[in-house]
């Protein structure tokens, strides 16, 4: 079976300082010890209690309530599967019905109050869940699953009644899956299964099914969790078990509307802790789908790109389609961890490798050119006049005999090459069946991947079906794409894994001196001038230009006197948001009375469009430099984030911006600039100079401690433009705009 190696999550050091500091750390929570810096500076928490689920997906002893055994009755049905997963669990079952003596044999209880023991588990086989809910809490039941639909995905009135039922488990100290849920997570699952194994969470149970299925193919499950509307359970919770399972290699989600943002960045943040992959479909990345998603589930979609960053930050690897999900999820649960970046694909034909490199060399793999001497190794079986430098192409022939593995075991020693990958576009009997016997048997002896692409439309060819199927060493996709996407995950992963030092630990637990002098500039629900915004930006110590804020004519003479010549002036009030397309602006102003006529032009203009101003602004002009936009926005999801782009008037047009949920450090500021498109003007083009790049992520990071102190108070901050002058000469914010919530 293919390997899987976790790292182990360590609190040694935190409790370490914890002592060191003179505190006591405090009984542990699930292996985690409970300390008082586990809230950030925002008041928002840290880490992610990992919830005892073991007596759910193990109960010793299982309450069904509306238990039935008439035929044609749907709760007949469930009763007949929980029995069988009961068994198979070796749980208890005891039905509870009011009327009937027995159920399947099985005596019944007429309420919860006459079980004849505690129970673990109680499903829920009734149309209105609330009035059991506090019988179960009085016979001290741990966890209730509810399968009634009608809640918050129906919209207002169900999700009224969806909180008066969560207010009823958080009251009765147990634990709900549901509602809106079904019977997954009591599906029978393979026991003849060995290896590394996937669990599932869904919000639909439909989409989890191509999953489910993995288990005729070999691979092996362990848990399937189906959250429904999650009105106490969610997916961050099992996320959080899961990843402490010793038996779980990866994780597959399909999630149509997440919860909490916080709550799902800190079950990632253990995951990868804990070196565990986490494969997820997001569903809402269109507006069409965000709204099937919010009836379904009746929860917030969040804004997509959002979404998306804080999953990148976290390591979750979004896919689009159930069939990546699954491909996705099974090869990272079974492979061992890369030993090189590098992939060579090899195939019989050269139309093939070229097609293939392309492809993959576009999804970003690595395919290094292998080394003249390994070249000139290949070449002793492979004729002189193909190409081996990677694709590999054998022509043909050499599979059919002794040579076919010669080249794999060649290809496998190289040190540069982590994956082979091996496309077989159709079978070609009986050089296919001896070339993917090859390729089987040099997997066992290695512990690089080896993947093969069986490209053929029909799927049952004993090559396929009984060699590469019946393999645990080679992972076997169906189509180019699925094969591609999954191999740079696995890359990914592990490069993320390795490298990963959690934000969380890092993140500031108390305010800064900047804290107070930004507070007592905040207004409640309104917006700020751009001297107030800029005031705000100064707290924080990022530079902003020279400049008076002036009323009248002479003042305005003299403060560019003492700013310096040529310089720019500018409107100043709390609702002006566009000042350029107001004619609010007026620029490189080289004399006193060029300024006294922008002064009275401004103020003219301010008057006319009955816009309410604090003063104008006579700021020092700097010209030279890369426009930028660094903001703060309020996910309804995650909650403040932090965006970095190209900025200047055409902002809008280009939306060229990377965003981060904070915390974040300074790798992922440098990251954020170097996913712009634009990345290449920082680096200067058409003979500039390059930006100062440092003193952008600076300001970055400022704006994210800003973020997490104000994020209570700051709904939106707008540097724009941000000019990053020359590298070594900084960056100052030419023009600020803050909204406080």
């Amino acid at each position: 079976m293919l390997g899987s190696t976790h790292g182990t999550l360590t609190t040694d050091s935190r409790r370490a300082r914890v002592i060191a500091c003179g505190e006591q750390p405090g009984p542990a929570v699930h292996g985690r010890p409970a300390e008082v810096d586990d809230l950030d500076v925002s008041g928002r928490p840290l880490y992610a209690d990992v919830p005892d689920l073991d007596r759910f997906f193990r109960p010793e002893a299982v309450a069904v309530i509306g238990a039935s055994d008439t035929e044609g009755r749907p709760n007949t049905g469930v009763t007949r599967q929980l029995l069988g997963w009961a068994e198979r669990v070796g749980a208890r079952l005891h039905p509870v019905h009011p009327t009937r003596p027995a159920v399947f044999g099985i005596p019944c209880s007429p309420s919860v109050a006459d079980l004849p023991e505690q129970v673990d588990l109680a499903v829920l086989l009734v149309s209105d869940p609330l009035p059991v809910i506090e019988e179960l809490a009085e016979a001290k039941v741990k966890f209730a699953v509810v399968f009634a639909s009608g809640f918050a995905e129906i919209g207002d009135e169900g999700a009224a009644a969806q909180a008066r039922l969560a207010a009823a488990v958080r009251r009765s100290g147990m634990r709900l899956l549901g509602p809106n849920t079904n019977l997954n997570a009591f599906e029978e699952f393979r026991e003849d299964l060995d290896g590394p194994a996937i669990a599932l969470i869904t919000q639909s149970g439909h989409q989890g099914r191509p999953v489910f299925a993995l288990q005729e193919l070999g691979i092996r499950l362990s848990h399937w969790a189906p959250t429904g509307n999650e009105a106490d359970l969610e997916t961050a919770d099992f996320l959080s078990y899961f990843a402490e399972q010793p038996e779980v290699g990866a994780i597959a989600c399909y999630i149509e509307g997440l919860k909490d943002g916080r709550s799902f960045l800190l079950a990632a943040d253990r995951a990868a802790r804990r070196k565990v992959p986490v494969v997820a479909v997001k569903v809402g990345r269109t507006e069409s789908g965000a709204r099937t998603a919010a009836s379904h589930t009746g929860k917030l979609t969040g804004a997509d790109a959002v979404v998306d960053a804080a999953m990148r930050q976290y390591g979750v690897i979004r896919v689009d389609g159930l069939d990546e999900l699954q491909d996705t999820a099974a090869l990272l649960a079974r492979a061992r961890p890369p030993h090189a970046d590098g992939v060579v694909v090899y195939s019989i034909s050269g139309g093939t490798g070229a097609h293939f490199a392309d492809l993959a060399t576009e999804a970003g793999l690595s395919l290094p050119e292998l080394s003249e001497a390994k070249q000139a190794e290949l070449h002793q079986w492979i004729p002189e006049y193909l190409s081996v430098a990677n694709p590999v192409d054998n022509g043909g022939h050499p599979v059919g005999d002794w040579r076919g593995r010669k080249i794999i075991d060649a290809i496998l020693d190289d040190p540069s090459v982590g994956v082979l990958i091996c496309p077989v576009t159709g079978p070609f009997p009986p050089l296919s069946d001896r070339l993917v016997q090859d390729l089987v048997d040099a997997a066992e002896r290695t512990d690089k991947l080896v993947c093969v692409v069986w490209g053929s439309p029909v799927g049952t060819e004993p090559a396929y079906r009984e060699v590469l199927l019946g393999s645990s060493r080679v992972a076997t996709f169906r189509t180019v794409g699925n094969c591609i996407t999954a191999v740079r995950a696995y890359l990914d992963h592990h490069r993320f894994v390795t490298g990963y030092r959690s934000p969380l630990d890092e993140a500031p637990r108390t305010t800064s001196p900047s804290f107070r002098k930004a507070q007592a500039l905040m207004r409640p629900g309104q917006q700020l001038s751009e001297h107030a915004a800029k005031q705000l930006l100064r707290a924080y110590g990022i530079r902003v230009p020279r400049e008076q804020l002036v009323t009248s004519a002479a003042a305005a003479v003299r403060a560019a006197g003492l700013v310096g010549y040529p310089v720019v002036m500018k409107a100043s009030g709390a609702q002006i948001a566009h000042k350029t397309e107001l004619g609010l602006v007026k620029i490189g102003l080289t004399s006193a009375s060029q300024v006294r006529d922008a002064y009275r032009e401004l103020t003219d203009i301010a008057r006319y469009e009955g816009v309410s101003l604090d003063g104008v602004l006579v700021c020092q002009m700097v010209e030279r430099g890369v426009e930028m936009v660094v903001g703060v926005t309020h996910d309804d999801l995650f909650g403040p984030t932090v965006t970095v782009g190209l900025g200047g008037v055409l902002v809008e047009v280009l939306r060229d911006t990377a965003v981060r949920v904070p915390p974040f450090g300074e790798e992922q500021a440098r990251a954020m600039c170097g996913e712009l498109r634009g990345r290449a003007l920082l680096d200067g083009v058409r003979g500039r100079p390059p930006a100062d790049l440092d003193a952008l992520v600076e300001v970055v990071l400022r704006v994210e401690r800003m973020a997490l102190e104000l994020g209570g108070e700051l709904a939106e901050l707008d540097i724009n433009p941000l000019m990053v002058l020359e590298r070594g000469q900084g960056a100052v914010a030419l023009d600020a705009l803050a909204v406080c919530r």
